[in-house]
């Protein structure tokens, strides 16, 4: 019921020419693209906003999901919708109107996704798990690329698969920070199914073997 899907971090890219990445992407067999949205605020880095993320929908038909690290992302829902995000995946962490800002992205025609910090238990998540199509799971403290996987962090994972089991719940479970070929099959073997990977893949020059070498891990 819940595929596997791998979604390449374009924070990871080349920002000189998205296009050209985008095409790259698409040369693989990977489901989504991964958009970091990140404010100065929330976490100490910036990235771009939903004119980028517009410009971008031009080049490429693959499922954008939009991951807002930023203060207050409900005053944002009408822009990414425009902008043409597919999923738009919030903090708990990041507004006291939480429930709120997830109707409103369904509303917008999005799917939601809500997403913990490493520091953040999953009970922040539960009142959430009902409305959510996406919960994603920070397996490294959000704010740049390249850092070193948490593997304490897959305790929330497997907490996480059990609730959805227990109550019938349809999210998606994805990872985010520090996965690669090595650390790929142990979040499969917690209950995601959902990978974001940045560094590992666009390190290398040839994307498509990049991709393949996770689904390879992923069937071993």
């Amino acid at each position: 019921m819940f595929t596997n899907k791998i979604a390449p971090s374009i924070l990871a890219a080349d920002y000189a020419n998205f296009e050209k990445e985008l095409k790259r992407i698409e040369e693989t067999d990977a489901e989504y693209v991964h958009i970091d949205i990140m404010d100065g605020q929330f976490v100490p880095n910036i990235t771009f906003g939903a004119d980028v993320v517009a410009s971008m929908r031009k080049h490429s038909k693959l499922v954008f999901d939009c991951h807002l690290m930023v203060v207050n992302p409900e005053r944002y829902v009408e822009a990414f919708a425009q902008a043409g995000a597919d999923i738009m995946t919030i903090h708990t962490e990041s507004t006291p109107h939480i429930h709120g800002a997830i109707q409103k992205i369904k509303a917008a025609g999005m799917k939601a996704g809500v997403v913990i910090n490493p520091g953040t238990p999953v009970s922040a998540l539960e009142p959430l798990l009902s409305l959510v199509d996406q919960v994603l799971i920070m397996t490294v403290n959000p704010g740049f690329g390249g850092q070193a996987f948490i593997p304490e962090c897959l305790d929330k994972v497997r907490v996480l698969k059990k609730l959805r089991e227990k109550n019938h719940y349809n999210f998606d479970i994805e990872v985010d920070g520090g996965v690669d070929n090595k650390t790929i099959s142990a979040c499969q073997n917690a209950g995601a199914n959902v990978f974001v990977a940045g560094s590992y893949l666009f390190k290398a020059t040839d994307l498509v073997r990049r991709v393949e070498s996770l689904r390879i891990a992923l069937h071993d």
